[in-house]
């Protein structure tokens, strides 16, 4: 079995909102900058980071998870990137230790070493019992250090430096500061594209960083190879149209790596700007922010009528989460204004003030078991009945409904399409193929 090695560090935290993110994206930044090959993961489920990370790195960011993706194919994706960078990053997800699998959990099973993100704005030397619990909780986990974040002034950083035990190491510190951090929205940051300045706040990051501690590459950690991952042509000359703009951008590279392994050729479209569709056999409707673009997305009759004229003839239409909110009679936002959507679905969906739903699926269909997971703030009416349900492996109250029209498949579930690549296949293949 062949071994690659290559320096890595996950970026964990205490908790949500510390700012993994953005001290991932700084730690990427500074160290492409200096002409390292810098490739980044994303724990668990997550669209909005890796777009960040992405433009921080220059390259694809993929998600690592012991459930949905797999070990197998977790270690496949780092053993490839092992081979081809000078620094792999992984961002954790939640806290350190929250969820099953864990970040942790992560950490462990591929001897990552871990850089804890600490908020240090509102505490001093309590910052060091922080560290120090986060380092020792599980005494097998590989801890490497942590890093300071919103801190207010160089002295304050200093201190918190101080009050580390001597075997954490300090990985430095960012500043409270508005041209630094990551803005967002209801679910999670603002998408890459919409930052104007985004390459101005990843550079102010990294400078941060740069000038506050010692930024030398940590360890190598070794990286065996898994069994290759064997994928038939099932959809060798199938030309699927793959919606990509501001309202539907919630795509995992993977699963678009896969379709094309799969022999599919993607045409992307937009269905806020394009009066028609291309030439394609099948569709795929990701999830997004439609509920941001109703009169847009209501007004462009004639894309409308040509995905409806698409379902009419029988050709395969996948749609997730947002995608799924594009098929129904009506939509409406927070703040009560509706537009009309394509009315494929029966029913209508409405923003609520909280997260309606955040857990990971599985989904047996009939083409096979899928994975993925669920994360909206929308509910929906409908009296349509699904064709099945998702199951949560931790949590059995998330039971997410598959819906089945003809060939139009529609859920809130976000599929991990690698999860079950013959079952993807079935969803995207026309029924005149065998």
């Amino acid at each position: 079995m062949s071994v690659r090695r290559c320096p890595a560090l996950l970026i964990a935290a205490p908790a949500s909102g510390q700012g993994k993110t953005t001290v991932t994206a700084a730690l990427a930044r500074l160290h492409r900058r200096q002409g390292k090959r810098v490739r980044v993961f994303k724990c668990g489920p997550d669209f909005l980071d890796p777009m960040i990370l992405a433009r921080a790195s220059g390259a694809p960011v993929y998600q690592l998870d012991l459930w949905m993706v797999g070990e197998a194919e977790s270690r496949r994706l780092l053993w490839q990137a092992a081979g081809e960078a000078d620094l792999i990053l992984i961002e954790g997800v939640m806290g350190l230790f929250d969820g099953n699998p864990s970040a942790a959990d992560l950490a462990r099973q591929f001897a990552v070493p871990v850089l804890a993100v600490i908020d240090g704005s509102a505490m001093a030397q309590t910052f060091g019992a922080l560290a120090h619990g986060l380092a020792s909780f599980q005494p097998d986990l590989p801890f490497s250090g942590v890093l300071g974040n919103r801190v207010g002034s160089a002295r304050h950083g200093e201190i918190l430096r101080d009050a580390l035990p001597e075997a954490i190491r300090w990985y430095g510190a960012l500043p409270r500061s508005a041209a630094v951090e990551l803005p967002s929205r209801h679910l999670g940051l603002i998408q890459a594209e919409e930052l104007s300045d985004l390459d101005a706040r990843l550079d102010a990051a990294a400078d941060a960083l740069a000038a506050s501690a010692d930024v030398s590459l940590p360890p190598p950690v070794e990286f065996a190879v898994a069994a290759p991952r064997p994928v038939e042509p099932l959809l060798a000359g199938v030309r699927i149209g793959v919606a990509r703009d501001s309202a539907f951008a919630f795509l995992y590279q993977a699963n678009l790596d896969l379709l094309a392994e799969l022999g599919a050729e993607l045409c992307f479209f937009s269905p806020l700007v394009d009066s028609h569709l291309p030439e394609v056999d099948s569709l795929y409707l990701p999830g997004g922010y439609p509920e941001l673009h109703l009169a847009q997305l209501q007004a462009n009759q004639a894309m409308a009528q040509a995905i409806r004229a698409h379902h009419a003839g029988g050709k395969p239409i996948h749609a997730e989460c947002g995608g799924m909110l594009y098929l129904l009679d009506k939509l409406t936002d927070k703040q009560g204004s509706s537009g009309q959507m394509l009315g494929l679905l029966a029913g209508e969906a409405t923003l609520q003030p909280r997260l309606t739903a955040l857990a990971l699926q599985a989904v047996e269909l009939p083409e096979g078991r899928l994975r993925g997971h669920t994360f909206h703030h929308s509910a929906l009416t409908t009296a349509l009945a699904p064709t099945a349900r998702g199951e949560c492996p931790n949590y059995k109250r998330t039971a997410e409904a598959v819906y089945r029209l003809g060939r139009l498949t529609a859920s809130y579930i976000h599929f991990y399409l690698p999860s079950d690549p013959v079952a993807a296949a079935a969803l995207f293949r026309p029924s005149r193929q065998p």
